[in-house]
Protein backbone atom coordinates (compact mmCIF):
# COMPACT_ATOMS: atom_id res chain seq x y z
CA UNK A 1 0.00 0.00 0.00
CA UNK A 2 2.56 2.74 1.29
CA UNK A 3 4.44 1.74 -2.53
CA UNK A 4 1.38 2.44 -4.37
CA UNK A 5 0.33 5.90 -2.39
CA UNK A 6 4.67 6.83 -2.87
CA UNK A 7 4.34 5.95 -6.37
CA UNK A 8 1.17 8.50 -7.42
CA UNK A 9 -1.54 5.69 -7.70
CA UNK A 10 -3.45 6.50 -4.37
CA UNK A 11 -5.26 5.26 -2.19
CA UNK A 12 -8.92 6.12 -4.49
CA UNK A 13 -7.44 3.64 -7.47
CA UNK A 14 -6.06 1.10 -5.29
CA UNK A 15 -9.12 0.37 -3.12
CA UNK A 16 -11.38 0.76 -6.72
CA UNK A 17 -9.29 -1.80 -8.42
CA UNK A 18 -10.01 -4.18 -4.95
CA UNK A 19 -13.93 -4.35 -6.01
CA UNK A 20 -14.84 -0.86 -3.66
CA UNK A 21 -16.90 1.66 -4.28
CA UNK A 22 -15.56 4.69 -5.73
CA UNK A 23 -14.40 7.03 -3.25
CA UNK A 24 -16.59 10.13 -2.67
CA UNK A 25 -14.61 13.91 -3.23
CA UNK A 26 -15.44 16.15 -0.15
CA UNK A 27 -15.46 19.50 -1.50
CA UNK A 28 -16.82 21.05 2.22
CA UNK A 29 -13.50 20.26 3.12
CA UNK A 30 -11.37 21.20 0.21
CA UNK A 31 -13.84 24.71 0.55
CA UNK A 32 -13.50 25.21 4.26
CA UNK A 33 -9.42 24.59 4.06
CA UNK A 34 -9.34 27.69 0.85
CA UNK A 35 -12.07 29.71 2.96
CA UNK A 36 -9.37 29.64 5.89
CA UNK A 37 -6.59 31.09 3.51
CA UNK A 38 -9.08 33.99 2.41
CA UNK A 39 -10.27 34.76 5.41
CA UNK A 40 -6.26 35.17 6.77
CA UNK A 41 -6.27 37.73 3.94
CA UNK A 42 -9.09 39.68 4.61
CA UNK A 43 -8.09 40.32 7.56
CA UNK A 44 -4.50 41.71 6.34
CA UNK A 45 -6.52 43.64 3.77
CA UNK A 46 -8.47 45.21 5.98
CA UNK A 47 -5.69 46.17 8.67
CA UNK A 48 -3.70 47.94 5.58
CA UNK A 49 -6.86 49.36 3.38
CA UNK A 50 -9.42 49.87 6.77
CA UNK A 51 -12.12 47.95 5.08
CA UNK A 52 -12.76 44.35 3.85
CA UNK A 53 -13.09 43.75 0.43
CA UNK A 54 -16.70 43.88 -1.35
CA UNK A 55 -18.60 41.74 -3.39
CA UNK A 56 -21.81 43.34 -4.87
CA UNK A 57 -24.58 41.10 -6.19
CA UNK A 58 -27.03 41.54 -8.94
CA UNK A 59 -30.10 38.87 -9.10
CA UNK A 60 -32.69 39.53 -10.98
CA UNK A 61 -35.94 37.36 -10.76
CA UNK A 62 -37.54 34.96 -8.56
CA UNK A 63 -36.10 31.67 -9.25
CA UNK A 64 -35.83 29.58 -5.46
CA UNK A 65 -32.40 27.76 -6.62
CA UNK A 66 -31.19 31.43 -7.55
CA UNK A 67 -32.07 32.42 -4.28
CA UNK A 68 -30.39 29.74 -2.07
CA UNK A 69 -26.99 30.17 -4.36
CA UNK A 70 -26.78 33.76 -3.23
CA UNK A 71 -28.15 33.16 0.26
CA UNK A 72 -25.10 30.70 0.57
CA UNK A 73 -22.50 33.36 -0.75
CA UNK A 74 -23.57 35.67 0.93
CA UNK A 75 -22.62 33.11 4.17
CA UNK A 76 -19.49 32.24 3.04
CA UNK A 77 -18.95 35.91 2.74
CA UNK A 78 -20.20 36.81 6.30
CA UNK A 79 -17.57 33.29 7.36
CA UNK A 80 -14.37 35.04 5.65
CA UNK A 81 -14.81 38.69 6.60
CA UNK A 82 -16.03 39.82 2.96
CA UNK A 83 -18.43 42.36 2.45
CA UNK A 84 -21.37 41.66 0.23
CA UNK A 85 -24.38 43.29 -0.65
CA UNK A 86 -27.03 42.02 -3.22
CA UNK A 87 -29.46 44.20 -5.65
CA UNK A 88 -32.28 41.87 -6.48
CA UNK A 89 -34.66 43.36 -8.94
CA UNK A 90 -38.14 41.56 -10.72
CA UNK A 91 -38.87 39.54 -13.42
CA UNK A 92 -39.30 41.74 -15.69
CA UNK A 93 -36.82 44.21 -14.85
CA UNK A 94 -35.68 46.48 -18.20
CA UNK A 95 -31.82 45.42 -19.31
CA UNK A 96 -31.52 49.49 -18.28
CA UNK A 97 -32.49 48.66 -14.78
CA UNK A 98 -29.73 45.93 -15.11
CA UNK A 99 -27.08 48.14 -16.64
CA UNK A 100 -27.62 50.71 -13.88
CA UNK A 101 -26.97 47.96 -10.98
CA UNK A 102 -24.31 47.13 -12.71
CA UNK A 103 -22.79 50.52 -13.13
CA UNK A 104 -23.39 51.42 -9.69
CA UNK A 105 -21.31 48.75 -8.38
CA UNK A 106 -18.65 49.12 -10.83
CA UNK A 107 -18.53 52.90 -9.48
CA UNK A 108 -18.34 51.84 -5.97
CA UNK A 109 -14.76 51.63 -4.62
CA UNK A 110 -15.69 49.80 -1.42
CA UNK A 111 -16.92 46.94 -4.58
CA UNK A 112 -14.11 45.26 -5.94
CA UNK A 113 -15.47 42.62 -7.38
CA UNK A 114 -19.30 41.90 -8.98
CA UNK A 115 -21.12 39.12 -9.78
CA UNK A 116 -24.65 38.65 -11.43
CA UNK A 117 -26.68 35.57 -11.01
CA UNK A 118 -26.91 33.66 -13.84
CA UNK A 119 -29.11 32.55 -15.32
CA UNK A 120 -31.08 35.68 -15.85
CA UNK A 121 -34.62 35.86 -17.38
CA UNK A 122 -34.69 35.63 -21.03
CA UNK A 123 -35.59 38.98 -22.58
CA UNK A 124 -32.17 40.11 -20.88
CA UNK A 125 -28.85 40.40 -22.94
CA UNK A 126 -26.92 38.21 -21.13
CA UNK A 127 -23.74 39.23 -23.39
CA UNK A 128 -24.18 43.12 -23.07
CA UNK A 129 -24.46 42.49 -19.49
CA UNK A 130 -21.57 40.40 -18.52
CA UNK A 131 -19.44 42.82 -20.62
CA UNK A 132 -20.62 45.89 -18.75
CA UNK A 133 -19.13 44.22 -15.66
CA UNK A 134 -15.43 46.07 -15.34
CA UNK A 135 -13.16 43.57 -16.12
CA UNK A 136 -11.09 44.04 -13.00
CA UNK A 137 -14.25 43.26 -10.56
CA UNK A 138 -16.02 40.27 -13.28
CA UNK A 139 -14.82 37.79 -9.96
CA UNK A 140 -17.02 35.03 -11.95
CA UNK A 141 -14.62 35.73 -14.42
CA UNK A 142 -17.81 35.75 -17.44
CA UNK A 143 -16.45 38.83 -19.19
CA UNK A 144 -16.27 37.69 -22.94
CA UNK A 145 -12.52 39.38 -22.21
CA UNK A 146 -11.63 36.61 -19.55
CA UNK A 147 -13.36 33.79 -21.37
CA UNK A 148 -11.29 34.77 -25.00
CA UNK A 149 -7.77 35.35 -22.82
CA UNK A 150 -8.65 31.74 -21.50
CA UNK A 151 -9.14 30.14 -24.77
CA UNK A 152 -6.33 32.22 -26.84
CA UNK A 153 -3.07 30.03 -26.29
CA UNK A 154 -0.49 32.31 -24.56
CA UNK A 155 -3.22 34.37 -23.14
CA UNK A 156 -4.31 34.95 -19.40
CA UNK A 157 -7.52 35.70 -17.61
CA UNK A 158 -7.47 37.99 -14.81
CA UNK A 159 -9.93 35.48 -13.15
CA UNK A 160 -11.30 31.94 -14.43
CA UNK A 161 -15.09 31.49 -14.20
CA UNK A 162 -15.36 29.71 -10.28
CA UNK A 163 -17.08 26.49 -11.41
CA UNK A 164 -13.70 25.22 -13.65
CA UNK A 165 -11.49 26.59 -11.39
CA UNK A 166 -13.45 24.60 -8.64
CA UNK A 167 -13.78 21.34 -10.86
CA UNK A 168 -9.53 22.30 -11.25
CA UNK A 169 -8.64 22.49 -7.72
CA UNK A 170 -10.61 19.13 -6.97
CA UNK A 171 -8.56 17.70 -9.29
CA UNK A 172 -5.01 18.89 -7.72
CA UNK A 173 -6.78 18.17 -4.74
CA UNK A 174 -6.94 14.58 -5.15
CA UNK A 175 -3.78 14.53 -7.49
CA UNK A 176 -5.25 13.01 -10.21
CA UNK A 177 -3.42 13.09 -13.39
CA UNK A 178 -4.03 15.67 -16.21
CA UNK A 179 -1.55 16.08 -18.97
CA UNK A 180 -1.56 13.39 -21.27
CA UNK A 181 -5.42 12.34 -19.80
CA UNK A 182 -8.35 12.15 -22.30
CA UNK A 183 -11.61 14.18 -20.57
CA UNK A 184 -15.28 14.08 -21.74
CA UNK A 185 -16.80 17.27 -20.87
CA UNK A 186 -20.83 16.62 -21.06
CA UNK A 187 -22.38 20.39 -21.80
CA UNK A 188 -21.07 23.41 -23.82
CA UNK A 189 -22.75 26.40 -21.81
CA UNK A 190 -20.63 29.40 -21.34
CA UNK A 191 -20.90 29.07 -17.44
CA UNK A 192 -19.65 25.87 -16.73
CA UNK A 193 -18.65 23.16 -20.01
CA UNK A 194 -16.61 25.92 -22.16
CA UNK A 195 -14.45 26.93 -19.64
CA UNK A 196 -13.51 23.78 -17.83
CA UNK A 197 -12.69 22.28 -21.12
CA UNK A 198 -10.55 25.52 -22.07
CA UNK A 199 -8.84 25.10 -18.77
CA UNK A 200 -8.24 21.66 -18.55
CA UNK A 201 -6.82 21.98 -22.33
CA UNK A 202 -4.16 24.55 -20.38
CA UNK A 203 -3.57 21.43 -18.34
CA UNK A 204 -2.83 19.59 -21.52
CA UNK A 205 -5.72 16.93 -21.10
CA UNK A 206 -6.73 15.67 -24.35
CA UNK A 207 -10.60 17.16 -24.49
CA UNK A 208 -13.80 16.42 -26.14
CA UNK A 209 -17.12 18.05 -25.75
CA UNK A 210 -20.30 16.43 -25.90
CA UNK A 211 -23.62 18.08 -26.17
CA UNK A 212 -27.50 17.73 -26.47
CA UNK A 213 -26.74 17.26 -30.38
CA UNK A 214 -24.04 14.67 -29.62
CA UNK A 215 -25.18 11.51 -31.20
CA UNK A 216 -24.54 8.23 -28.58
CA UNK A 217 -22.66 10.72 -25.80
CA UNK A 218 -21.89 7.40 -23.93
CA UNK A 219 -19.23 5.95 -26.87
CA UNK A 220 -16.87 9.69 -25.99
CA UNK A 221 -17.41 8.95 -22.23
CA UNK A 222 -16.72 5.47 -21.77
CA UNK A 223 -13.18 6.24 -23.31
CA UNK A 224 -12.38 9.03 -20.94
CA UNK A 225 -10.48 8.59 -17.92
CA UNK A 226 -12.11 11.48 -16.26
CA UNK A 227 -16.01 12.74 -16.87
CA UNK A 228 -17.15 16.07 -15.90
CA UNK A 229 -20.87 16.73 -16.64
CA UNK A 230 -22.66 19.66 -16.39
CA UNK A 231 -26.05 19.65 -17.87
CA UNK A 232 -28.36 20.12 -15.42
CA UNK A 233 -30.30 16.59 -16.49
CA UNK A 234 -30.62 14.43 -13.60
CA UNK A 235 -29.35 10.98 -13.23
CA UNK A 236 -28.00 11.63 -17.21
CA UNK A 237 -25.13 9.75 -16.57
CA UNK A 238 -25.17 6.40 -15.76
CA UNK A 239 -22.81 3.66 -14.70
CA UNK A 240 -22.61 2.15 -18.11
CA UNK A 241 -21.26 5.38 -19.69
CA UNK A 242 -17.79 5.16 -17.77
CA UNK A 243 -14.33 3.74 -17.46
CA UNK A 244 -13.30 1.17 -14.86
CA UNK A 245 -11.57 3.34 -12.26
CA UNK A 246 -12.40 6.65 -13.89
CA UNK A 247 -12.48 9.94 -12.14
CA UNK A 248 -16.14 11.72 -12.58
CA UNK A 249 -17.11 15.48 -11.34
CA UNK A 250 -20.91 16.24 -11.56
CA UNK A 251 -21.19 19.84 -11.97
CA UNK A 252 -24.84 19.17 -13.08
CA UNK A 253 -27.74 20.32 -10.21
CA UNK A 254 -31.41 19.93 -10.67
CA UNK A 255 -33.74 20.68 -8.14
CA UNK A 256 -36.85 18.08 -7.28
CA UNK A 257 -39.20 19.63 -5.34
CA UNK A 258 -40.91 16.48 -2.76
CA UNK A 259 -44.57 16.41 -3.77
CA UNK A 260 -45.21 16.00 0.13
CA UNK A 261 -43.32 18.30 1.76
CA UNK A 262 -42.50 20.55 -1.23
CA UNK A 263 -38.97 20.89 -0.19
CA UNK A 264 -36.54 20.95 -3.19
CA UNK A 265 -33.80 18.58 -3.06
CA UNK A 266 -30.46 19.06 -4.96
CA UNK A 267 -29.77 16.06 -7.87
CA UNK A 268 -26.68 15.74 -9.85
CA UNK A 269 -26.19 14.72 -13.43
CA UNK A 270 -24.39 11.51 -12.52
CA UNK A 271 -26.39 8.26 -11.35
CA UNK A 272 -24.68 8.41 -8.39
CA UNK A 273 -25.41 4.76 -7.14
CA UNK A 274 -24.35 3.32 -10.41
CA UNK A 275 -20.94 5.35 -11.13
CA UNK A 276 -20.05 4.07 -7.50
CA UNK A 277 -19.56 0.50 -8.61
CA UNK A 278 -17.48 1.62 -11.58
CA UNK A 279 -15.55 4.78 -11.12
CA UNK A 280 -12.43 5.26 -8.58
CA UNK A 281 -13.21 9.06 -7.51
CA UNK A 282 -16.54 10.81 -7.91
CA UNK A 283 -18.15 14.01 -6.32
CA UNK A 284 -21.32 14.20 -5.12
CA UNK A 285 -24.20 16.44 -5.09
CA UNK A 286 -24.77 18.20 -3.15
CA UNK A 287 -21.27 18.40 -1.20
CA UNK A 288 -19.15 18.39 -4.08
CA UNK A 289 -17.93 20.89 -7.00
CA UNK A 290 -20.59 23.41 -5.27
CA UNK A 291 -18.95 24.68 -1.97
CA UNK A 292 -15.43 25.03 -4.00
CA UNK A 293 -17.17 27.00 -6.59
CA UNK A 294 -18.13 29.45 -3.61
CA UNK A 295 -14.70 29.14 -2.41
CA UNK A 296 -13.52 30.30 -5.75
CA UNK A 297 -15.73 33.21 -5.84
CA UNK A 298 -14.34 34.42 -2.46
CA UNK A 299 -10.85 33.50 -3.67
CA UNK A 300 -11.19 35.72 -7.05
CA UNK A 301 -13.09 38.67 -4.82
CA UNK A 302 -10.09 38.87 -1.98
CA UNK A 303 -7.39 38.48 -5.88
CA UNK A 304 -9.28 41.41 -7.17
CA UNK A 305 -9.58 43.43 -4.51
CA UNK A 306 -5.20 42.96 -4.01
CA UNK A 307 -5.06 43.76 -7.58
CA UNK A 308 -6.55 46.64 -7.19
CA UNK A 309 -5.03 48.22 -4.18
CA UNK A 310 -1.51 46.86 -5.82
CA UNK A 311 -0.66 44.13 -3.17
CA UNK A 312 -0.43 41.27 -5.58
CA UNK A 313 1.38 41.48 -9.02
CA UNK A 314 -1.12 39.65 -11.77
CA UNK A 315 -0.37 35.66 -11.97
CA UNK A 316 -1.99 33.82 -14.65
CA UNK A 317 -5.32 32.92 -13.20
CA UNK A 318 -5.00 29.14 -14.90
CA UNK A 319 -0.92 28.61 -13.30
CA UNK A 320 -2.20 29.77 -9.75
CA UNK A 321 -4.40 27.04 -9.12
CA UNK A 322 -1.96 24.36 -9.99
Amino acid sequence: MRRLLRRGIGFARFFSSHGGEAVLIDGKSVADDIKQVVAKDVALFKELVGRPPGLGVVFVGSRKASEIYVHNKTLACDETGISSSCTKLPEGASEEDVLASIRNYNEDPSVDGILVQLPIPKHLDEDRILSSISLEKDVDGCHPVNIGNLALKGNQPLFVPCTAKACLQLLLAKRVQLSGRYAVVIGCGNIAGLPISLLLQQHNATVTRVHALTKAPEDYTRKADIVISATGSPNLVRGNWLKQEAVVLDVGISHIQDPCSGELHLIGDVCIGEARKVASLISPVPGGVGPVTIAMLLQNTMLAAKLRHGFHQSKPESDAVK
